[in-house]
């Protein structure tokens, strides 16, 4: 199973969890602890009781005897509830009544005053008390009301079920700031989006995180971006639809209400209906490329050969010859494209060059590989065009010049082109020359010479005039 990668969500929740069970362990441990050295030990006045008890002890003792001593010793077993004996250093009993088998084994069990109680347990604990003079000591059980043990549930409330359920508090918070803030943040950018809000984004505090809600981000962006643009696009391009469709609409309008000949009339009507149908059916070329950016096949592709026929058929069009077409590559000029989708952009960067040339000038197509992509150039000889309008040449039904629309073209053929050449991994841009235009194209290159394209007319679809 392959690990996630170093910035992913996995490790960063992985250290907060591991790091909170340590965290909490070794609290516990440390707290518990602490906890018990301070509650395990006799505070002062309790030692102070024992210590008077045991003075009372010997004095009962030494004044009168073993009869005094059992006399106490029963009477503080009735104060205290608790088991109590006075022994000597041999642990013989100093009064009347000899020990128990049972009491002898208890005195090997014994604590003093300043040691630790230990933990609670349900048999007493067992103390030492010296007489003054060492001549003995008072053995007794320690009496409930003197136990350290009183505010230990407290503090082990506080300290080993309080605390780490703050801790654990505190640990959602943080995941609730590393997780479900920036959920929140998408959800509400994503509601946005879906209320027609276009212009919804997650922003930069999300999109430059390096694990996956950042990747998650950069996604809706980019999502929301191509998505705008795309509104934007096919909004722009149904404007510009309805205002070209004006003219012809108005032509026919016109030769409609004039009187004449009905067959010139006809002519008219089928002249202005092509140019309506091209226009329509290259506008939804477009829009289709935009919005769909469809995965087209690739097949390796003799550049050469394939402008050899778009150049045949350009001279037979347009009665150029053919030496004003140059090209200087070679067969070893071999891209990984479509090739009806590159036959088609390549014949409208060609036409638009033709149209915008003088009659005597020269078109020259070179280039070189750069790499794993082919960097070709398309000059011509025209007027050129200013760099400020070096982008708006490839945006649909821009027409620099006064061509008439269907006439001079719709000026669709430089943004389909450039669309074409996008969805198989390739670019186009414009560069000044004096004189002229320098078309730079940037394909995809095939190491292997096999399999190269069929000839161009054998399927490949034509764009029309545009």
């Amino acid at each position: 199973m392959r690990l996630p990668g170093r910035h992913s969500l996995f490790w960063k929740l992985a250290v907060l969890l591991v790091g909170f069970c340590l965290l909490v362990i070794t609290l516990s441990l440390a707290w518990g602890r602490l906890i018990g050295e301070q509650t395990s030990h006799l505070s002062e006045s309790a030692r102070d009781v024992l210590r008077g008890y045991a003075a009372q002890a010997h004095a009962a003792w030494r004044e009168e005897g073993a009869d005094g001593l059992e006399r106490y010793l029963l009477q503080l077993r009735e104060q205290e509830q608790v088991w109590a004996v006075a022994v000597d250093d041999e642990l013989h009993s100093l009064g009347n009544t000899e020990l128990a088998p049972r009491e002898r084994e208890r005195l090997g069990f014994v604590r003093q005053l300043d040691w630790s109680m230990g933990r609670e347990t349900p048999s007493p604990r067992v103390l030492s008390i010296p007489f003054a003079d060492q001549s003995g000591r008072l053995v007794m059980e320690l009496p409930p009301r003197f136990s350290p043990w009183g505010p230990r549930p407290l503090l082990f409330f506080v300290f080993q079920k309080l605390v780490p359920g703050l801790l654990a508090l505190l640990l959602c918070v943080g995941l609730y700031w590393l997780f479900i803030v920036p959920l929140r943040g998408l959800r509400e950018q994503a509601n946005a989006l879906s209320r027609d809000d276009l212009s919804a984004r997650v922003g930069e505090p999300i999109t430059l995180r390096k694990d996956e809600l950042g990747e998650l981000g950069r996604a809706f962006d980019h999502m929301a971006d191509r998505l705008q643009g795309t509104v934007r696009y096919q909004r722009r391009l149904l404007s510009d639809l309805s205002h070209e469709l004006r003219t012809p609409l108005s032509r026919l309008q016109v030769a409609y209400e004039r009187e004449g000949d009905v067959a010139a009339l006809r002519q008219r009507l089928q002249r202005e209906v092509e140019i309506m149908q091209r226009l329509v059916a290259n506008t939804l070329e477009l829009a289709w490329m935009d919005a769909e950016r469809p995965h087209l096949p690739a097949e390796t592709v003799a550049l050469v050969r394939l402008w050899d026929m778009l150049a045949d058929d350009a001279c037979f069009e347009t009665a150029w010859p053919a030496a004003q077409l140059q090209c200087s590559l070679d067969e070893r000029c071999l891209l990984r494209v479509n090739l009806n989708s590159l036959a088609q952009a390549l014949e409208n960067l060609l036409r638009n060059a033709i149209r915008h040339s003088p009659a005597d000038g020269v078109l020259r197509l070179d280039g070189q590989r750069e790499g794993d992509m082919w960097h070709l150039r398309l000059q011509d000889q025209g007027p050129g065009v200013p760099e400020a309008h070096l982008e708006r040449i490839f945006e649909p039904f821009v027409r620099l010049d006064s061509a008439r629309p269907g006439d001079g073209g719709f000026g669709l053929g430089m943004s389909i082109a450039r669309n074409a050449i996008a969805l198989q991994g390739g670019k186009v841009w414009a560069e000044r020359l004096e004189p002229g235009l320098c078309i730079h194209i940037c394909l995809p290159a095939a190491d292997a010479p096999a399999d190269v394209g069929p000839p161009v007319e054998n399927g490949v679809a034509r764009a029309p005039l545009l």
